[in-house]
Protein backbone atom coordinates (compact mmCIF):
# COMPACT_ATOMS: atom_id res chain seq x y z
CA UNK A 1 0.00 0.00 0.00
CA UNK A 2 1.38 3.20 -0.94
CA UNK A 3 2.26 6.02 1.75
CA UNK A 4 -0.54 8.41 1.06
CA UNK A 5 -3.14 5.67 0.76
CA UNK A 6 -2.17 4.45 4.59
CA UNK A 7 -2.22 8.01 5.93
CA UNK A 8 -5.57 8.62 4.29
CA UNK A 9 -7.33 5.46 4.72
CA UNK A 10 -5.87 5.87 9.12
CA UNK A 11 -7.59 9.79 8.87
CA UNK A 12 -10.92 8.40 6.69
CA UNK A 13 -11.79 5.16 9.17
CA UNK A 14 -10.87 6.75 12.85
CA UNK A 15 -12.37 9.42 14.58
CA UNK A 16 -8.98 10.64 16.24
CA UNK A 17 -5.58 9.76 14.12
CA UNK A 18 -2.26 10.73 16.20
CA UNK A 19 0.84 10.33 13.92
CA UNK A 20 3.44 9.68 16.53
CA UNK A 21 7.11 9.28 17.69
CA UNK A 22 7.63 6.98 20.32
CA UNK A 23 10.32 9.20 21.75
CA UNK A 24 8.70 12.28 21.52
CA UNK A 25 7.99 13.41 24.85
CA UNK A 26 4.92 15.95 23.24
CA UNK A 27 3.43 13.01 22.05
CA UNK A 28 3.04 11.18 25.09
CA UNK A 29 1.70 14.10 26.15
CA UNK A 30 -1.13 14.07 23.75
CA UNK A 31 -1.52 10.61 23.93
CA UNK A 32 -2.43 10.74 28.01
CA UNK A 33 -4.97 13.82 27.58
CA UNK A 34 -6.87 11.39 24.81
CA UNK A 35 -6.34 8.46 27.03
CA UNK A 36 -7.57 10.59 30.63
CA UNK A 37 -9.64 13.13 29.29
CA UNK A 38 -11.62 11.06 26.52
CA UNK A 39 -11.54 7.72 27.46
CA UNK A 40 -14.18 6.45 25.80
CA UNK A 41 -12.98 7.99 22.19
CA UNK A 42 -10.92 5.30 20.22
CA UNK A 43 -7.61 7.05 19.18
CA UNK A 44 -5.53 5.61 16.49
CA UNK A 45 -1.86 5.87 17.20
CA UNK A 46 0.58 5.56 14.35
CA UNK A 47 4.15 5.11 15.48
CA UNK A 48 6.04 6.42 12.26
CA UNK A 49 9.37 5.85 13.99
CA UNK A 50 8.21 1.50 14.46
CA UNK A 51 6.67 1.20 10.89
CA UNK A 52 8.14 0.78 7.80
CA UNK A 53 8.27 4.16 5.55
CA UNK A 54 7.94 5.99 8.86
CA UNK A 55 10.35 8.73 7.27
CA UNK A 56 7.79 8.51 3.97
CA UNK A 57 4.43 9.28 6.26
CA UNK A 58 6.21 12.14 8.21
CA UNK A 59 6.94 13.35 4.65
CA UNK A 60 3.49 12.94 3.04
CA UNK A 61 1.98 14.47 6.08
CA UNK A 62 4.54 17.52 5.48
CA UNK A 63 2.33 17.81 2.06
CA UNK A 64 -1.06 17.14 3.47
CA UNK A 65 -0.92 19.31 6.94
CA UNK A 66 2.31 21.90 6.16
CA UNK A 67 3.29 20.06 9.42
CA UNK A 68 6.31 18.41 9.27
CA UNK A 69 6.57 17.59 13.39
CA UNK A 70 4.64 14.81 16.16
CA UNK A 71 2.52 14.49 17.46
CA UNK A 72 0.58 15.09 13.89
CA UNK A 73 -3.53 14.99 14.55
CA UNK A 74 -6.46 14.61 12.64
CA UNK A 75 -9.80 14.62 14.85
CA UNK A 76 -13.23 13.59 12.46
CA UNK A 77 -10.46 14.05 8.91
CA UNK A 78 -9.42 17.84 9.82
CA UNK A 79 -5.96 18.40 10.66
CA UNK A 80 -5.76 20.36 14.01
CA UNK A 81 -1.99 20.59 14.60
CA UNK A 82 -0.10 18.86 17.06
CA UNK A 83 0.19 19.08 21.19
CA UNK A 84 0.47 22.55 21.86
CA UNK A 85 -3.01 23.21 19.70
CA UNK A 86 -4.49 20.43 20.58
CA UNK A 87 -3.97 21.33 24.41
CA UNK A 88 -4.87 24.80 23.53
CA UNK A 89 -8.33 23.20 21.76
CA UNK A 90 -8.66 20.92 25.67
CA UNK A 91 -8.51 23.97 27.55
CA UNK A 92 -10.79 26.29 25.93
CA UNK A 93 -13.27 23.15 25.54
CA UNK A 94 -13.36 23.39 22.10
CA UNK A 95 -11.82 19.72 22.22
CA UNK A 96 -14.89 18.33 24.00
CA UNK A 97 -17.21 19.82 21.16
CA UNK A 98 -15.02 18.84 18.31
CA UNK A 99 -15.23 15.08 19.64
CA UNK A 100 -18.89 15.54 20.50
Amino acid sequence: MAVKDIVEKAIEENTVVVFSKTTCPYCRQVKALFKKGFPDVEVKVIEIDEVEDGRLIQDYLQQKSGQRTVPNIFIKQKHIGGCDDTISLNQSGKLKAILA
